[in-house]
């Protein structure tokens, strides 16, 4: 039985979350993606503080098709040093499990 993972990254628009989900969904690459926002980050980046408003992207995929999602995301993604994230799926629906293994299978 393949692992399953969730995998979260984040981006400043809501366009640019929709294009990379529709990208990694139809490459298969993820079964499917939910975006969520906009949600308020705090964070330092480059040495400065700050706040911001982002989209994040929750994708579903196998620990199989993660090294390639990640080099999708990472190549597509409008930062030049996105967050990908990959978190198991410790428990699941074995209905939901097999659709995600069929549907990066088909």
């Amino acid at each position: 039985m393949a692992d399953y993972l969730n995998v979260s990254t984040a981006t400043a628009t809501r366009e640019q979350a929709v294009a990379l989900a529709q990208s990694a969904v139809r490459a298969r690459l993820a079964a499917g993606a939910q975006i969520i926002g906009p949600v308020t980050s705090v964070f330092w980046h480059g040495g400065e503080f700050g706040t911001g408003e982002e989209y994040q992207l929750l994708l579903k995929t196998t620990d199989a098709r993660y090294p390639e999602l990640e080099a999708h995301l990472v190549e597509h993604h409008p930062w030049d040093n996105p967050e990908v994230v990959g978190t198991v799926i410790e428990t699941a629906a074995l209905p939901y499990l097999d659709w995600i293994e069929r549907t990066l299978a088909d």
